[in-house]
């Protein structure tokens, strides 16, 4: 009888995959462009639907796990660090680690900003600027207007975003840093949204339009402000409320720095994954190559990662930044599967809960992939979308109790992203209502 039982249960199961393979293959849907898709069974192992799996993929915001993993590999849970410093004598010089946390409108930490306001000595910031490029390999020169290419920088401050804000009611904008308030400029052309906001490419000058009936409607939008060591300098200065001077020596690189601690790990990477914020990517990256090197030199953080995180993945990574806004990155969804397997034995699933969007409740996936009425979540998985690449990798649960990982990547679709994510949609609810 008990033989009996489990030839039913397997044959079950088998019919139960290859509905799935089939809903794959052939959908009128995904025979539009180009689809790698995995789905493993842990406990067991096993592959159970692989389409092109071996094949390299634009991961768009996928590339955030990768991110996500070596930072949590190198930096851990606890707080990061915010500061390199050296006392000389009456002298304290500071330089950048690429935390991105200081005076950021989200995260708000000012450890360094208190750090610096107390100390007895005179304040020198080493310019370290020169070793981060403002945008990563592949990123379009016409980005520099919105929050999702916000300018990397050695020493991030308020986020290199100003924050236009206004509540329902108010006379005028909130504007965080407040500096940045005599830079707007009214714009007399009427705007197709309540109010529109962009930057001169060449110059921190903000103008904006509006809807003249709508000018009562509560309203937010992050902007990337033109960042250059000057300007770190003088926003320090204004925070602090003290004079720094800025110097150039690089003998100070060669000596082993003290190091600041500021804001939680933790915070950082739940916010870089569910909003899939490209800025915190970066800077994290920056922030791994700091705690190797103490230099931020991010190709190396990468190159490190390959080669000591990574290097059991069935693919090699082509992997060139942090947030997967470059078109260069590439990745097979079998080594994103691997790597969510990797993420599972050393990161507790709480944790995991907590960092990855979940799907109808939070993050890039809260209008998508919403469990039955009453019940939690069943997929907590990491989007990406370029005009080129549509990603979905993560965790499923089903209802029988099992937590299965995969990844499907769907470039070159000349079809709306919404069409993808609805088709998606019903896969992943037949597996999790299924399986």
């Amino acid at each position: 009888m008990k033989r009996i039982l489990l030839a039913a249960l397997v044959a079950l199961s088998s019919c139960t995959v290859q509905k799935i393979n089939k809903s794959l293959t052939k959908s009128e849907v995904f025979d539009k462009g180009h689809l790698g898709f995995m789905l493993l069974d842990p406990e067991k192992d096993k592959a159970l639907v692989e389409i092109n799996s071996d094949k390299y993929f634009i991961p768009a915001s996928n590339t955030k796990i990768f991110t996500f993993y070596a930072a949590y590999s190198i930096l851990g849970d606890s707080l990061v660090n915010g500061l390199n410093y050296l006392e000389k004598g009456d002298s304290l010089i500071f330089w950048g680690t690429g935390d991105p946390s200081l005076l950021h409108p989200d995260l708000k930490d000012q450890t360094a900003i208190d750090f610096l306001k107390a100390s007895d000595k005179k304040l020198f910031l080493l310019d370290n600027f020169d070793q981060v490029d403002a945008y990563g390999p592949g990123w379009s020169w016409n980005w520099y207007p919105y929050y999702y290419a916000a300018e990397r920088s050695a020493l991030p401050v308020y986020g290199d975003i100003v924050r236009f804000e206004k509540k329902k009611g108010d006379a005028e904008f909130t504007v965080y840093p407040d500096r940045f308030k005599s830079a707007i400029e009214k714009n007399t052309e009427e705007s197709s949204r309540t109010y529109s906001f962009s930057r001169k490419e060449k110059e921190n000058r903000f103008p904006y339009r509006f809807q003249p009936e709508a000018k009562d409607e509560q309203f937010e939008s992050d902007i990337p402000f033109l960042t250059s060591p000057e300007l770190t300098k003088t926003l320090l200065e204004e925070a602090t409320g003290k004079s720094i001077t800025m110097i150039s020596s690089k003998s100070y690189f060669e000596e082993e720095p003290k190091k600041l601690l500021t804001a939680p790990a933790d915070s950082i990477y739940a916010q870089m994954m569910k909003i899939s914020d490209n800025f915190l990517a970066e800077q994290l990256m920056f922030l791994v190559s700091d705690q190797l090197t103490n230099k931020l030199d991010i190709a190396d953080a990468f190159a490190y990662a390959k080669e000591n995180l990574l290097s059991d993945l069935p693919d090699e990574p082509r992997w060139v930044d942090g947030s997967g806004l470059s078109a260069q990155n590439m990745f097979t969804p079998r080594s994103i599967v691997a790597l969510l397997g990797k993420i599972r034995e050393e990161v507790p699933l709480e944790k995991i809960k907590a960092y990855f969007p979940a799907g109808g409740e939070s993050g890039t996936i809260r209008s998508w992939y919403a469990a039955d009425p009453g019940q939690p979540p069943y997929i907590y998985a990491k989007t990406g979308t370029l005009s080129m690449a549509n990603s979905l990798s993560g965790y499923l649960l089903t209802k029988s109790g099992k937590i299965l990982h995969f990844s499907c990547m769907m470039n070159n679709y000349a079809i709306p992203s919404s069409e993808l994510k609805t088709e998606l949609q019903k896969v992943l609810y037949y597996i999790h209502d299924r399986y």
